[in-house]
């Protein structure tokens, strides 16, 4: 039995934190954290139209836009094997797993090069929460742990992620290259109902 207000209370939640808090990075990762750590440690709650893998790409749909675009929510997708290329969000985000697992390889702009180093590596496990911010790190590539299913994340990010205009990364020359993601979606899931 599919439990929406799971998705429907951690909205009325984080609106309420942001409403709090404001633009304030630092809290809102902490209480935001705990918030989605509660959300993904549920696996009952998630339409099974935003769960669905592609062959061949990520999936991002949409889950709920504050209407003010303070933050947005989204499901990530990932079929076997898949990955992002190197980018980066130009603004706080929150990656949490709630199926299977994820790989995240962070990287750094060497300024005197222009070169992408690797800075770090991790996998990430059912329940871990990932923070990202042009203040905490910004720029890494994520990619499916799993060779042989799907993995789903939940991601909460400080705008409407789908608009906002960001960069992927060449890992040679860390040549950027702008784009705006959108989403998979034309439709939200209706939690209100």
């Amino acid at each position: 039995m599919l439990n929406q207000a799971r998705l429907k209370v951690f909205i009325q939640d984080f609106t309420r934190l942001v409403d709090k808090v404001g633009g304030d990075e630092q809290q809102i990762f902490i209480a935001g954290k705990a918030l989605l750590q509660s959300l993904v440690a549920n696996d009952d709650w998630l339409p099974a139209e935003f769960a669905q893998s592609d062959p061949d790409r990520y999936q991002q749909f949409l889950l709920h836009c504050d209407p003010l675009e303070r933050f947005s929510v989204a499901s990530f997708v990932w079929g076997p094997g898949q990955s992002t290329p190197i980018h980066d969000h130009t603004v706080w985000g929150m990656v949490g797993v709630m199926r299977g697992g994820e790989v995240c390889e962070e990287f750094t702009k060497e300024y005197e090069t222009g070169q992408m180093l690797a800075t770090g590596r991790h996998v990430m496990q059912v329940g871990d929460v990932d923070l990202v911010s042009p203040r905490v790190g910004d720029i890494h590539r994520v990619s499916n742990a799993l060779s042989d299913q799907v993995s789903i994340s939940i991601h909460v990010y400080g705008a409407n992620i789908g608009t906002v205009s960001r960069h992927t990364y060449d890992i040679g020359s860390g040549a950027a290259q702008t784009f705006i993601s959108g989403y998979t979606n034309a439709v939200v899931p209706n939690v209100w109902g």
